[in-house]
This record gives structure tokens, sequence and C-alpha cells, in this order.
């Protein structure tokens, strides 16, 4: 199958008006409710999702192309629960671009950044975007877990066409899976993974991104606020990244970190760290999406030509499940992500990343370095 054109909104102005259903004045509070998970009224669904990718399709100026994985022709095109899964594309350039979002349910901002920045590449005229448009074409999954964000859950429901409804375990439990854990050679369990995984090998992007929740998080050493971490989930330095490419990818994903942290920290609104899971662990796990496109991994001889290519991941602070979220703001947090967004894929289209110093990423705020949480390893000392 050819590629189709696909194009993500890349840049995005400073000021961005979120997407989203009508809400009430103080909606961007998302207060949490009285059993402690997030008031999710304001929290594009399923339904709103797709309403939004086809008002964006038909009101873009510049090609936007939002169609169902079964139009894309994959084998597997639906949700456990039977859900169409949605991708648009914008822009005509010959590299791909792979953005992603709402691999977890309960991280929904990844939604509305992508659907924003979806829209600024359908309308907005400006050189910037005139750029991103010529230099890429953009591949936006806006809610990579439909089933998820509707149940406001982590993972995916397995799901048992046969009776429609949940698959138990021996206990009467639901069987639920992490999708950021399911790209691996024993794995591909949910339909989403086989689905989005067979799409990857007909796009081979150039890179991608990957838009995540966190916890609230204090910055280690003042205890700030921290409202983005900057993510690689192959440690760079670590047990794997260095020998992928001949260390090229420990490179750049520092370098488009590394830019990131720069251009965001000019605004002064935001409290930006490197993402950490406690301790001085990084992560270094093999498993997950992005790991997995960073390896090549080639499931079912789906990926014969042994593609790969790099990734980097945003976590914004708080998710909808544990009442985090509403301690934080909306539209600030949305913004965030956005600005992240356009200037990393300013950069890489202008080549400003590919002149970072990526020895700079010891210089994003963390805690010393200790050793590394793997998922093939369990905890491995530097």
């Amino acid at each position: 199958m050819s590629k189709r054109s696909i194009a993500l909104g890349a840049a995005v102005f400073a000021v961005v008006a979120p997407l989203g259903l009508a809400a009430p004045a103080n909606a961007d509070a998302n207060l949490p409710s009285p059993n402690g998970e997030t008031n999710i009224s304001s929290i594009l669904s399923y339904e709103d999702t797709v309403k939004e990718l086809q008002k964006i399709e038909s009101n873009s100026r510049f090609d936007v192309d939002a169609f169902t994985l079964q139009e894309a022709g994959t084998q597997v095109s639906e949700s456990e629960q039977g859900r169409d899964l949605y991708v648009a594309t914008a822009g005509h350039g010959p590299e791909d671009v792979w953005l992603q979002g709402r691999i977890h349910g309960n991280e929904p901002y990844g939604t509305d950044s992508l659907l924003t920045l979806l829209k600024e590449l359908g309308a907005n005229g400006s050189a910037d975007y005139d750029l991103l448009r010529e230099k890429y074409t953009f591949h936006f999954i806006p809610m990579y877990n439909p089933d998820g964000s509707e149940e406001n859950v982590r993972q995916t429901i397995l799901w048992d066409q046969e009776t429609n409804a949940p698959q138990l375990d021996a206990k009467g439990n639901q069987q639920r899976v992490d999708l950021n854990r399911d790209w691996t050679l024993e794995g591909f369990v949910a339909n989403e993974s086989l689905a989005y995984y067979e799409y990857w090998t007909m796009v081979d992007p150039a890179f991608g991104v990957d838009v995540h929740h966190q916890g609230l998080k204090k910055e280690w050493g003042t205890g700030d606020d921290v409202t983005l971490s900057l993510g690689i989930s192959l440690a760079p330095g670590g047990p794997t990244l260095p020998g992928i490419e001949n260390g090229a990818y420990d490179v750049l994903t520092r370098q488009m970190q590394v830019h990131v942290y720069d251009e965001l920290s000019k605004y002064g609104a935001f409290n930006i760290d490197r993402y950490q899971v406690g301790d001085g662990m990084e992560i270094d796990i093999k498993g997950g999406v992005v790991s997995a496109m960073m390896l090549g991994l080639n499931y079912r001889g789906l990926n014969a030509d042994g593609h790969r290519n790099p990734v980097v991941f945003f976590e914004t602070s708080g998710n909808s499940s544990d009442g985090s979220l509403g301690q934080k703001s909306r539209g600030k947090l949305i913004r965030q992500n956005v600005l992240a967004l356009k200037e990393l894929l300013l950069g890489m289209a202008s080549g400003e990343v590919q002149q970072e110093d990526p020895e700079r990423w010891e210089e994003i705020p963390h805690q010393p370095v200790t050793g590394y949480q793997t998922d093939y390893a369990g905890l491995v000392q530097k």
C-alpha cells in the first residue's frame, strides 16, 4: 500500500485555544469528584474526537485527511470493543512524522493537543506552517486507546466478542492490557497494538513524538512543581540506546529534548525537568511502543526491512483517574504540549535540533542517575 498524504499539525502559535466541549467557566479546575476521580465532563470523549477530526478535515484550507485504519487497509482496524481506530494526516513533505497521544486512557490532553496542532496545520498559512507542510507528512493518532479513554482507565480492556463483555481471568477479574507495553514479540495481545503497529510499518516515519501524562511531581533539589517532563524510553547512555544505529539515536533524541527545554524555558510559565521513575532511576523499557520503534521490532514479518526511527515523549503533570489533573490548569497544560510539539517540529525542519549539544541533556533538571528500570532485567544499577 502506498503512503497516504498525511501531516501532523506541527507548529502552533504561543497562544492556542484548546479544543473541547463547551464547558462551564471553571472547567479548567476539573475538580475531583467525591470518589477521588477527576470530573471528566470537559474531557473529549471518543465521539467528540471523531467529530472534531471530521470538522477539521472539512474546514481545513490545506489538505487534512481523517480516516480509519480500515480505510488505510490494516488487517486489524478496530479496538477491543469494536471502535474504529482513527488517524489524520496533513502536509505533503517527503519525510513522515508520527504523533500519538492518549495511549493511556486516563491521560487526556494528548488528544486535545494533537487536535489543536492538526487544526493549525490545516488552517494556518504562516511561514512556519508552510515549512512544516513542505518538509513533512504528519500522521496524527489523537486517541490511540479509545476504549480506555471511554472508561477513564490507563489500559484497554480485553473484550469477548461472543458475549460482548470483558474477558475475565480465573478469579473473575477483567483482563486489561497496558498498550504501552504491548509491542513485543510475545505481546500484541490487544487489537489496538497490532493495528497501529501495522500502520507504523506502512508509514516508516523519520521520527515521532508520544504525548503522555504523569502524576503531580516536584523538581528534585528545588521542590518546585513540575509541569512537563521530557522523556526518552531507552535511556541515553544506558544499556540499549548507544547500540542502536551506531549511537545516532542516543545523540538525536537528546538533541530533540534539549531543544524543547531551551525553547519552552523562554516562556517562563512552565517548569520542565527530565522524566525519571524515582531514586534516580532512568527507564530502559524495550516493550514500550516508542522503544519498539527505535529497536526496529519485526513482528510477523511486517517490518522485514528493519525500519526504525527515533522517538521522544512528553509527560504532562496530572491524570484524570487519581484526582491530580484537577490541580493543574487545563488550558495551560494543553498550550504547553502544543508549544513543545511546535518547537520540536520546527527545530527538526530547520536543522536547529541537529546543531544542539547533546551533552546538555545533563543540564535539564534531574536527580543524579543511579541505574535503570527495565522490563527485561529488573533494576539495573549504573
